[in-house]
């Protein structure tokens, strides 16, 4: 028998998970070479350091939708981030894959993100590509930046199979193919992309419906279940049966046909349709590139950033609070003092 704490955590993944599964003990190791912990795996390790970090905390005051929401239960990009974890736990366990490694990345793939959701990440994208050519990075996407934080900005020396699950996990608006099911890095990497994909389509919906942007719901889509636990239990449900004792985690033809018309009538009826229903969508982007731009000119970044990817790396690090607050000492007029 092993004789420490983690080596038994080891060996019971060993033992018990699937051929499958990513082992602690046979990970590829970290960037920088460092002693193991006497408790925790490699895996538990990383995603004790993603909850800990600072860029992880800031999520709760960045947008998934809906930009300052009156209403206290709308999705913030840290609940995403741990409703995919729990759909990607739930998976993982009846595939008896590593659970601890789908926390990690579920946990880390969407630190950095920009304030205000994916307006400010198209915001902070079309003024890069402003840019002169010779003077930028190509372009902005969170999955990356996410990467960067957890690699550069933070420092937290992740295991190669959180960092490759992290910057994996998006697919923009494409449709899911069966391709996506085939790991090109975990098991546990794929899961969590499809994990992502079924927690924003049913938390968004559900946003949608709460915030009246919509009323109903196609019959489509409301056959797969009648509540917002039962669609998703019905997802899950659908991934678990069809995955088992496979290499890749599969969805049947109809499941993966109505997620991505589920996706598509989310674009037509809330993602596009919300700017034109509430202009304080184009008035974020404007502040991101407006903070983007100020923080070009000399001398204007705080210490530690320098440089186009110290502007990008402080503007898409900003919660939504801190970024309008920002905004308002740095654009607006302050009220008249008397010169003592």
């Amino acid at each position: 028998m092993p004789k420490g704490v983690r080596q038994w955590t080891e060996q019971r993944e060993l033992d018990s998970l699937s051929p499958y599964a990513a082992k602690a003990a046979e990970s590829e190791g970290r960037p920088v070479p460092e002693e193991l912990d006497p408790v925790r795996t490699c895996f538990q390790r990383d995603r004790d350091r993603i909850l800990h970090c600072k860029s992880f905390r800031r999520l709760k005051h960045k947008t998934q939708v809906f930009i300052d929401p009156t209403g206290d239960h709308y999705r913030t990009r840290l609940t995403h981030s741990l409703e995919v974890a729990q759909i990607g736990r739930t998976i993982g366990r009846a595939l008896r894959l590593n659970e601890d490694l789908i926390e990690a990345i579920a946990l880390g793939h969407d630190v950095g993100h920009t304030p205000f959701g994916h307006a400010g990440e198209s915001a902070l994208d079309a003024a890069i590509r402003a840019l002169p050519a010779g003077d930028r990075p190509d372009g902005f996407r969170h999955y990356e930046q996410s990467l960067r934080v957890v690699d550069v900005l933070e420092r937290l020396n992740l295991s190669q199979e959180t960092r490759a699950g992290i910057g994996g996990h998006s697919k923009g608006r494409k449709d899911l193919s069966a391709h996506d099911g085939i790991p090109t890095s975990t098991l546990e990497a794929a899961v969590c992309r499809i994990s992502d994909r079924i927690a924003y389509l049913n938390h968004d919906l559900d946003d949608a419906l709460r915030s009246g942007i919509i009323s109903t719901i196609p019959d489509e889509f409301a056959e797969i279940g009648d509540t917002h636990s039962q669609r998703i239990g019905a997802m899950v449900e659908d991934a678990i049966v069809q995955s088992l004792d496979k290499p890749a985690i599969v969805l049947s033809p109809s499941m993966l046909g109505r997620l991505n018309a589920l996706k598509e009538w989310l674009f037509e009826r809330v993602y596009l349709r919300y700017p034109e229903l509430y202009p304080d969508i184009p008035k974020a982007q404007t502040l991101v590139q407006e903070l983007f731009v100020h923080y070009l000119t000399p001398f204007a970044l705080p210490d530690g950033f320098v440089g186009v990817q110290g502007a990008i790396d402080y503007v898409a690090g900003m919660t939504d609070r801190f970024a309008m607050a920002t905004y308002v000492r740095l654009k607006m007029p302050r009220a008249f003092e008397p010169i003592e």
